[in-house]
């Protein structure tokens, strides 16, 4: 049966391929008859046969797991169903453990008025054992709110499972079984990975054990706004497949399938694995304590932009713009300020904002860690003593999205004024200059009346003459940077003068 679905796809696969090599060519229309044979097309790329992936699979099925979840809820009779078996239960069965049911009216409260507690099925997820002693790895979304784990090995035999710890953040699971001699998936290297490269997904898709598909890493280091970047690829992942293995061609796990992007519920084309160098950290702390401690400075940090990059002088736009300091935090203490822009910390480069969190995150609390910040044209190196995240907390580097005399910067359509002394120490700040009204290349920047301007293209506001001057000095059609400070928030707002 096997042979005769393969078949077709694979004579699919290769007409697909013919058709493509002929659209990259486009010939005059000559008729029917060619008198002279057409000259062959050089090319200078060898044509290789797709990887056979039998060896791969079979070596490490074995090792990956399907994991059912019960959850305890409270029961309500329901007409057409039997115990266990409501709506929602029978959607999370076959849609896995995420999906949401509908809401809606659920029949009639139970006869004596109050909710009884009973057991129904919670969802289907997968996952891969990654000790003999049996150790699994999955989703912490696969087994989050779960009363009972079963986990059934791929040759049937089926164990119950507790957790061991769990991590929110990560989304990163590791529960146990009682067994041994269990087969176990080698953990490979995520950071080797490249765009192009084939892998696999072993799973249980909608609950179908021990599903294999295939494609390729589309992209690396894929940001989409949460604590980690995620490899992304083109491999057909569906509900059911959370916690499985993505798998190289040297059959080791490079990453934990965790999320699809789909208009439609289902799979689209674009899969998200969390990698695997990230996953085993998150595991380690997990079997050795059964929780997660991580570094936080105390920072609130925003993107930095082309023009804040070029205003600044900071030679390419990256990095992470702090936006507030925490009062008497570690970055406070180190002497980090609102308006420098974190390049490094602890030996890694901050190529992009969402880099700093997880860099901090990964640092032990308590470790003394060089933090690089480019300050007014140029680099300082400042030493930042580590705390942990207290509990219940959720960032380690917030991230923000982006009455005297007066005086008036014409060219930046600003009207400024001292600021007063009990908003300087409110803010705790000395100088700088209040922003009384605003109007052309001010206004179309988002500047408001009430903010304060800090800093003037890495020079500091003292005062209001001060600024004039500066201002006048403003190169035309050039960006200028202003550091404004707005309540709590601090930001480079980049603002191009008028002729």
């Amino acid at each position: 049966m096997n042979n005769k679905v393969k078949k077709p796809l694979t004579t699919a696969i290769v007409a697909a391929m013919i058709g493509l090599g002929s659209a990259g060519i486009i010939l005059p229309y000559s008729g029917f008859a060619q008198s002279t044979p057409a000259a062959p097309v050089p090319t200078s790329t060898a044509v290789t046969a797709l990887p056979d992936f039998t060896s791969i699979v079979a070596a490490t099925e074995n090792a990956v797991v399907n994991i059912r979840t019960m959850e305890k809820v409270s029961a309500r009779s329901s007409q057409g169903f039997g115990p266990g078996d409501s709506p929602d239960d029978l959607f999370r069965f076959f849609f896995g453990p995420d999906f949401v049911p509908p809401r809606g009216d659920r029949g009639p409260r139970s006869p004596r008025g109050g909710d009884e507690e009973r057991t129904v099925p919670r969802g289907v997820g997968s996952g891969f054992i990654i000790s003999k002693d049996g150790y699994i790895m999955t989703n912490n979304h696969v087994v989050d709110g779960a009363s009972k784990i079963t986990v059934t090995m791929n040759d049937g035999r089926e164990y119950q499972a507790k957790v061991i710890g769990t991590d929110k953040r990560t989304d990163i699971a590791l529960i146990k079984i009682q067994a041994e001699n269990l087969p176990t998936l080698k953990i490979g290297d995520s950071n080797t990975l490249k765009k192009g490269q084939w892998v696999l997904a072993i799973g249980s898709p909608f609950g179908l054990d021990s599903t294999v598909t295939s494609g390729i890493v589309s992209a690396i280091n894929r940001d989409t706004g949460e604590y980690l970047p995620f490899i992304q690829t083109d491999v057909a992942v569906n509900p059911g497949n959370s916690g499985g293995p993505l798998i190289n061609l040297s059959g080791e796990v490079v990453g934990i399938n965790s999320q699809i992007i789909s208009q439609s519920g289902g799979f689209m084309g674009i899969s998200l694995s969390i990698p695997i160098d990230e996953a085993m950290r998150v595991v380690d702390q997990l079997k050795s304590t059964g929780k997660v401690t991580r570094g936080r400075i105390g920072v609130q940090i925003g993107e930095v932009s082309e023009e804040v990059a070029k205003a600044i002088g900071l030679p390419k736009a990256a990095g992470a713009l702090v936006s507030n300091v925490e009062q008497g935090g570690p970055a406070d203490k180190a002497g980090v300020q609102a308006g420098d822009v974190i390049t490094k910390f602890n030996g890694g480069e901050v190529k992009k904002w969402s880099d700093l969190p997880r860099l901090v995150g990964q640092t032990k609390p308590d470790t003394d860690s060089p933090l690089e910040v480019w300050r007014r044209g140029k680099y300082e190196t400042l030493n930042v003593k580590v705390a942990e995240i207290p509990s219940g907390s959720s960032d380690t580097a917030s991230v923000t999205e982006p009455g005297e005399q007066a005086g008036s910067a014409d060219r930046l359509g600003l009207v400024v004024e001292a600021v007063p002394s009990s908003l300087q120490s409110k803010m705790r700040i000395k100088g700088g200059v209040l922003v009384k009204d605003v109007k052309g290349a001010a206004l179309e920047a988002s500047i408001q009346p009430g903010d304060v301007i800090l800093a003037l293209n890495n020079q500091d506001v003292k005062d209001v003459k001060q600024f004039g001057e500066i201002v006048d000095k403003l190169e035309k059609g050039k960006a200028a940077a202003l550091l404004i400070r707005r309540d709590n928030l601090t930001q480079w707002v980049p603002v191009t003068p008028a002729k």
